[in-house]
Parts: structure tokens; C-alpha cells; sequence
């Protein structure tokens, strides 16, 4: 079974699109676990909705997604980001925004739990400490669990006795499964935040036991183009041509 990863979408086309097709040119794909924000900042929120939902898809809720039903409020939103949740979940179907709506805040799927920000707080927490780590490790009852939000890739490593060690997984990053419990995030498919534009997901293969972290160059420049004709921030399509 092959299983492509990936988290952060946000409304990017262009960015899911290349991630599949690199996906499927390995060989078959079994399924797309998504680890939230679907929709938010991006130019297409039907379209990537429809793209993932085409596949045997297991989603949780990102907390843009929460926004765009109304599940959330924007108030805890940066100005940029609070616009383009008002403006997503306009763009979406009643039907669309039933779907993010029902979509729960964790999962699990075999040996692994997914989830957007942690554990400890499923739509808004970013796991980027040891602290933090820790807290999710107490919490995590598979072997595995998938985080995503903070858009960068990594995974950590549960070691007896010592403080949890982040370590940065590059393109090409191949991860043996074994005993070990380990939180794993694939990066983000639509807005990486690392310096790397390329956009970033995992491929579980669960006959090997691995995973791996895949770059994808994928066509920012049309991205943009239908940014600016959405009227979506300037801002929010310039970063995407540095990775931030």
C-alpha cells in the first residue's frame, strides 16, 4: 500500500496537482491522508477540495478549514489570513462547506494519528518544541502521529530519558518505521515556509515501512496569476516564489 501525505494545501491547485502526479508515477496510490487546511489563502478552494475528494481520502480539519464553515472565527487570524478565510469559504458550495464542517479534528488510520496542529490542541497548536513534543508523545496512543500547520517538514523521535530532537527532513528524506513512537510532519503541498518554494509531501509505503519526503516543483507563476485575479493579497502570492 502506498499512501501519499499531505498537509497545508491551502487552496493551491498547482502545488496538489504536481505532489499527485509524482505520487501516481511511482506506481499505484492507495489513498491521500490530508492533515488540514484544505482551503485558506489560496486562489482554488472547490477545485482542490474536488481533487482531493476524487481519492480515497482521509481528512481532519485545519483550523482555515474551520474558518471557512464557520466552525471558527477569524478573530485569532492575522489580517491577510482572515480575509482569505472570509473570502474561501464564500467561493465554497453549501455542500463544500458541509464537508469541511464535518470533517474531525483527529483520525486514526493503522498505526498512525492525524491531526493538524497537535494532540494537545488539534486546530491551533504549533509542534515545534520539545515541550511540546513531549505533550503529544503523552497523548499519542499509535505508534506514529502526522501533524501538520506549522508547514515545515521534520519528524521527532520518542528517545527514554531524553528531550525530544527535531531534525529537518530534506527532499529525498527516507525514514525506516520500527518500534520507536515518532511524530512526523510532511511540510506543506501549497505555502512551504522553510526557503524551499517546491511543494512538500511524504509517501508512506507501508510494504517497506518507510517514509519519505518528496520536493516537487510545481508552477508558482499561475498560482499567482490566479491570485491576482481572485484579488487575494499580494502579499500572499509573493511569498510563494521564496518558501515563506
Amino acid at each position: 500500500m502506498r499512501i501519499a501525505i499531505v498537509s497545508d494545501v491551502h487552496s493551491n491547485l498547482e502545488g496538489l496537482q504536481a505532489v499527485l502526479r509524482h505520487a501516481e508515477a511511482g506506481g499505484p496510490v492507495d489513498g491521500v491522508w490530508c492533515l488540514g487546511d484544505i482551503v485558506g489563502y489560496g486562489p482554488e478552494p472547490s477545485a482542490v477540495l474536488a481533487e482531493l475528494r476524487r481519492r480515497a481520502l482521509v481528512a481532519v480539519a485545519g483550523n482555515h478549514d474551520l474558518a471557512a464553515c464557520g466552525r471558527m472565527g477569524v478573530e485569532e487570524f492575522n489580517r491577510t489570513a482572515a480575509e482569505a478565510a472570509v473570502w474561501s469559504g464564500e467561493q465554497l458550495s453549501e455542500a463544500e462547506r458541509g464537508y469541511l464542517r464535518a470533517l474531525p479534528l483527529t483520525a486514526v488510520s493503522g498505526a498512525f494519528t492525524l491531526v493538524h496542529g497537535s494532540l494537545r490542541h488539534p486546530e491551533w497548536e504549533y509542534l515545534l518544541s520539545s515541550e511540546q513534543a513531549l505533550a503529544q508523545f503523552e497523548l499519542q496512543q499509535t505508534a506514529y502521529s502526522l501533524v501538520g500547520h506549522s508547514h515545515l517538514p521534520f519528524w521527532v523521535e520518542e528517545e527514554a530519558g531524553r528531550s525530544p530532537e527535531f531534525r529537518r527532513a530534506g527532499d529525498g528524506t527516507r525514514l525506516e518505521l520500527g518500534e520507536r513512537r515518532l511524530i512526523i510532519n510532511p511540510g506543506s503541498c501549497g505555502q512551504p515556509r522553510d526557503g524551499d518554494p517546491r511543494a512538500s509531501y511524504v509517501l508512506y509505503d507501508d510494504g517497506a515501512a518507510t517514509v519519505t519526503w518528496h520536493r516537487i516543483e510545481y508552477d508558482i507563476a499561475e498560482t499567482q496569476r490566479k491570485m491576482e485575479r481572485a484579488g487575494l493579497d499580494a502579499w500572499l502570492a509573493e511569498r510563494l516564489a521564496v518558501g515563506r
